[in-house]
């Protein structure tokens, strides 16, 4: 059977803006954030499961989903962590967070709590956590250095930080403020006083890194 044409990058470029705006215009602000967070054929370059298998996840562990946006990973992190843990979904706008806790009460995920954040503290129990998790938000957070030595007062001891953020590979992620240089991640988190664990290559648009507390 003869095969259809490939969908050119500038075709799937239409494609993506045309899905994002019928999102708009059907569902409102809300919805269309949660449509842009979740992509075009995320699945395949996001490679979750292999992401989430990486993280090495313990039944009854309690993490933070920084920026969790609309939930792609935060649902995923709960099955992980299991009934007997918890995850925080942090982030600071609010009607992505009314909408994720809507829809993990309808999927049953009793162990997901969302957080109202400031912009530069995630405002985590004091009881901490074992993991904080951020995909796609290192960019677009202020005064990084600053941010990741005040987070770690939530790290709980053996606590580590991962970090997904876009490499400028992708074309949309080509866009200057929309990706951040792997050294440049490295020395600040070096500077934040943390160590790197593991340097994950298998994401093909972004990095994979993992922090644990305490200098090199």
């Amino acid at each position: 059977m003869r095969q259809p044409p490939p969908v050119s990058q500038k075709h799937s470029k239409g494609v993506s803006f045309t899905f994002l705006l019928t999102c708009f215009l059907l569902t409102g602000c809300t919805a269309l954030k949660q449509c842009a967070y979740e992509g075009i054929g995320r699945d395949e370059w996001q490679k979750p499961d292999e992401v989430i298998r990486s993280l090495g996840i313990r039944s009854g562990d309690i993490i933070a989903d920084l920026g969790s946006g609309g939930g792609y990973f935060t649902f995923r992190l709960a099955k992980a962590a299991g009934p007997k843990g918890k995850v925080y979904a942090v982030d600071v706008d609010e009607g992505l967070n009314d909408a994720l806790a809507k829809q993990a009460k309808q999927e049953g995920l009793a162990n997901i709590e969302v957080i109202l954040a400031k912009v530069d503290d995630p405002l985590l129990p004091k009881s901490g956590v074992d993991l904080i998790f951020t995909s796609n938000t290192y960019h677009h957070l202020q005064d990084r250095v600053n941010y990741f030595t005040n987070a770690k007062k939530y790290l709980r001891p053996n606590g580590r930080v991962a970090i997904i953020e876009f490499s400028g590979k992708g074309w949309f992620e080509s866009i200057p403020g929309h990706h951040t240089p792997k050294e440049v991640i490295l020395s600040e988190m070096k500077a934040a006083g943390y160590s790197l664990q593991h340097d994950f290559d298998f994401l093909p648009r972004q990095h994979f890194l993992i922090f644990a507390k305490g200098t090199e």
